[in-house]
């Protein structure tokens, strides 16, 4: 483990969230609440990083894979933690524990939350939780790979620790290239939601908040009742058909620019993603017009759409509590909440890929019992999978499962029933936000005591990084190098 990339790398990173902070304060400015719950953190990583320049971290520094690691899952606790003082220093909480759960839940883009009125909350904190979500939903470690280089850091191996799924496939010849193409595409779906939302009726204030919510898959909303509040079909439709668009892998826009639809066509995990939605709306809509919970079809197929999506890409908006939905609608919402959406999305979740993989492993082993010499080789996107992709992927459902009873555990130790402790876990693993019982869409996580609210914020952390990035930690020798 070469300590000295370590801390170098940490520092540039720590000069690139430094500028983060400079949006949320010039809107404090403009609304007239102050700098410091800004300028402070802005000044204190700026200082970091000057700190770095002044020792040269423009030196060439050698990053290998436990250094690639070690500075994802650094960079994303620096973030968290530095994003909690703004909740502080402005006093929208006094509690050092819930402003780390909701700087976690923004980064993460997670979207549970502490604040029972959000309305009441300063404008510039507002756009604050949405800019997490923002820049946690590409991956804060992507836009540090685009400007690592030019500090003399490579950056495949960030990336390669920080994106979910088996592998991370070069787009472009260059890794930086690749991460300025994802930004530039995220960018983009970004600002057309935007002018979208403010033809529906939204001033531009919240239209950036809920795009950068929406695009992140995050659930951040300005208003207590979520996209409800607005009560306008337009925008529900808008912000499904966004959250939807945020849950394909990035990848496959990249595809679509330089033309190779056929490609895009053959995406194993890209039909499975759409033929998820498109049974679950049907059933849920199905549910919804045989239950009369709605007055007619088109608007029982909106509702289903809007919490099948927002669920499904781990968004966690809300226009209806569907909590009280029939039980089948409840039940196909669950699986949503727990699968996901695809491998380079912006979603949380299990992600559909895995679940395809796996899917696949079962069959293969069902007909291997009625056929036991027949040789099955499994493919996705027409490509054999190998045996090592197998195991990972196995294992990573095993491990999420750990995890997920472990959390599960603490939280019903508190109290709580099984409903509410399970689907909290799911939610903030899942980076969903929303879940059932105690923590449905109409309500938060303000009640659970501290030691839950702190083990549900580093669940986020492992949710987010893909489980993997964070256990390989805690192989003994690993760091060293053995």
């Amino acid at each position: 483990m070469n300590i000295q990339s370590l801390i170098r790398s940490t520092m540039a990173v720590c000069a690139g969230l430094a500028l983060v902070y400079l949006p949320p304060l010039a809107v404090a400015l403009v609304s007239n609440e102050g700098w410091i719950a800004f300028g402070l953190p802005f000044a204190a990583l700026a200082l970091i990083g000057l700190a770095g320049l002044v020792i040269g971290f423009k030196s060439r520094v050698p990053l290998g894979p436990r250094e690639g690691v070690a500075i994802v899952v650094v960079t994303w606790v620096v973030a968290c933690v530095s994003g909690a003082f703004p909740f502080l220093i402005s006093g929208v909480t006094t509690s050092v524990t819930d402003a780390l759960f909701e700087s976690a839940s923004g980064f993460t883009t997670t979207g549970s939350t502490i604040f029972a009125d959000v309305e009441s909350l300063p404008r510039s904190i507002l756009f604050w939780r949405s800019l997490t979500h923002w820049l946690g939903g590409m991956g804060i470690l992507v836009l540090a790979v685009a400007i690592l280089p030019a500090l003399g850091i490579g950056g495949f191996q960030l990336l390669r620790a920080e994106a979910p799924g088996p592998d991370v496939e070069r787009l472009a010849p260059r890794i930086a290239h690749t991460a300025r193409a994802f930004w530039g595409i995220y960018a983009g779906l970004t600002a057309v939601e935007v002018a979208l939302l403010m033809l529906g009726g939204m001033d531009l204030f919240d239209a950036v908040n809920h795009s950068f919510a929406t695009l992140a898959t995050g659930g951040f909303s300005t208003r207590n009742a979520s996209i409800a509040a607005y009560q306008s079909p337009f925008i529900e439709w808008v912000v499904s058909a966004f959250m939807i668009l945020s849950g394909v892998n990035f990848a496959l826009y990249y595809r679509a620019l330089i033309r190779e639809f056929r490609r895009i066509a053959n995406d194993t995990e890209l039909k499975t993603y759409v033929g998820f939605l498109v049974i679950s709306v049907t059933i849920v809509t199905l549910a919804l017009i045989v239950s009369r919970t709605y007055a007619d079809v088109g608007e029982s197929l909106r509702y289903a759409t809007f919490q099948v999506a927002t669920l499904t890409t781990s968004t966690g908006f809300a226009t209806a509590d569907y909590v009280v939905w029939p039980g089948i609608a409840r039940g196909v919402l669950f699986l949503a909440l727990l699968i996901g959406g695809c491998v380079g999305s912006t979603s949380g979740g299990v992600k559909m890929l895995h679940v395809a993989t796996l899917g696949k492993i079962v069959g293969r082993q069902v007909l291997q019992l009625a056929h036991p010499r027949a040789v099955v080789t499994i493919k996705i996107n027409k490509t054999p999978v190998n045996q090592r992709t197998e195991s990972s992927i196995v294992g990573f459902f095993v491990l999420y499962l750990f995890v997920v009873a472990l959390s599960t555990l603490v939280v019903a130790s508190s109290g709580t029933d099984l409903e509410t402790a399970l689907t909290a876990t799911l939610a903030v693993i899942g980076n969903v936000g929303p879940g059932f019982g105690q923590v449905g869409p109409t309500l938060n996580f303000a009640f659970l005591p501290d030691y839950v609210k702190l083990t549900l914020s580093a669940v986020m952390l492992i949710g987010r990084l893909e489980i993997y990035t964070v256990a390989v930690l805690f192989i003994p020798g690993y760091l060293r190098g053995w």
